[in-house]
């Protein structure tokens, strides 16, 4: 039976990648909107410190405010704010004397009135954002000097709504971004959904994780059954070659001796009340496919363990990859080679450890060995990249766990529920 939610694996990659790709464009909208604004502040903040300096030091300027004449100042320098204002993308100019009285201002009714923002104690520029007879701006005022002495302040800014204007064209490109990766995102989970639906038509993903235990199940019990079957074969040509030569009981010895060994395992096994026979055949042939890499498989199964919840042919993925990865690292590694396979009762669960006499995962690996496509074996070896990932997750379908234990020597520990946990 598959397990796993509703749903085709299908529909499962488009929802996962639609939703991913529109995460990613409203992301990106929002960052470039946030640039935007940014960016448009601070254009405005520099406009206004440029137009203001440039004023504060103009003879014309200088000239108004140190005659002493507001209404002479006033007509000389209001044309020249009002061309200003028209030219440099500002929203007004105002020129003060030293009392912050308007000598000029966009509006001419408030020419004579006392400047509404931040005039600083001492002569240095301030960029700062205020509320004046405009509404909220950002402004900059600057002071103008002579011989040293302030006589008089130019203050030029732009208002807030005219930066929030200036942010329409941006805030267009960036719908228009957010809406194209929108548009990329649809088109690639199509796509993908396309792609994953001829692999695996509307079968649910829990049914495609079964699909691929059983081929993992499949391949390390052909294998096993393979060295099995090959060494038997060996055994038996040497049992046949002694019987021709005359040495008859040396032939009887060796045949004797394979079936007792196979027998004690069997009995190992089947000494259990839930023994399961297809794991039984499973730790034979990988008896003899460790046997023909010089590494001896040992195997502890307390009678009394119970049956987990696990169905066989999980069961024969989980312990077929842990055997098959500690055979690995014995076999690359020095005497002793050694790989050990324990199944005891821990409380209402089973406990499966696999240990081996290997070297050992490296601390910096140690997180990424369940990772899905990570592997420590050269590229290309079947299974590589998949066993402990797919092993883990058969364990957590059930409520179990699988872990890398610290220490030495390396060992998986899997703890499994039963049926009476």
């Amino acid at each position: 039976m598959a397990r796993g939610s509703a749903g085709s694996a299908a529909s499962r990659v488009f929802i996962a990648l639609l939703a991913v790709g529109v995460a990613t464009a409203l992301l990106t909208a929002g960052l470039l909107l946030l640039e935007g604004q940014r960016a448009g502040r601070a254009e405005a903040e520099r406009v206004t410190q440029a137009v203001a300096q440039t004023l504060a030091d103009s003879p014309a300027v200088h000239a108004a405010l140190a005659a002493g004449d507001r209404a002479a100042a006033t007509a000389a320098l209001q044309p020249m704010a009002e061309e200003i204002m028209a030219g440099a993308r500002v929203d007004f100019v105002t020129i003060m004397d030293a009392d912050g009285i308007r000598i000029t201002h966009r509006d001419p009714a408030e020419i004579g009135a006392h400047y509404l923002g931040t005039i600083p104690a001492t002569p240095v520029p301030l960029t700062e954002e205020s509320t004046g007879t405009l509404g909220p701006s950002l402004r900059t005022i600057v002071p103008v000097q002579s011989a040293g002495e302030v006589i008089g302040w130019v203050s030029v800014g732009v208002t807030v709504d005219t930066v929030a204007a200036a942010l329409v064209p941006r805030l267009l490109a960036a719908l228009g971004i957010g809406a194209a990766l929108v548009a990329m995102g649809i088109l690639g989970a199509i796509l993908a959904r396309r792609a994953t639906r001829r692999v695996a038509g509307d079968l649910p993903a829990g049914a495609i994780r079964d699909t691929l235990a059983s081929a993992e199940s499949m391949r390390t019990l052909g294998e096993a059954l393979r060295a099995q079957t090959h060494e038997h074969g060996n055994r038996l040509h040497t049992a046949v070659a002694l019987i021709e030569l005359g040495r008859t009981a040396e032939a009887v010895e060796l045949l004797s001796a394979s079936a007792q060994q196979s027998q004690t395992l069997v009995d190992h096994v089947a000494a259990r009340t839930d023994g399961d026979p297809t794991v039984g055949a499973l730790l034979l042939g990988k008896t003899a496919q460790a046997a023909e890499r010089g590494v001896e498989l040992i195997v502890d199964i307390a009678p009394d363990a119970p049956r987990s919840l696990l169905p066989p042919i999980d069961q024969v993925a989980l312990v077929g990859n842990l055997i098959d990865n500690a055979v690995d690292a014995a076999a690359a590694g020095s005497e002793p080679r050694w790989a050990r396979l324990t199944i005891a009762p821990a409380g209402g669960d089973v406990v499966v450890e696999v240990a081996d006499s290997g070297a050992g995962v490296p601390d910096a690996l140690r997180r990424r060995v369940f990772e899905h496509g990570f592997s420590t074996k050269p590229a290309g070896a079947e299974g590589r990249g998949v066993g402990l990932a797919l092993a883990r997750a058969v364990v957590e379908e059930v409520g179990g766990s699988l872990a890398l234990r610290d220490g030495s020597p390396t060992t998986f520990r899997v703890v499994l529920p039963t049926e009476g946990s």
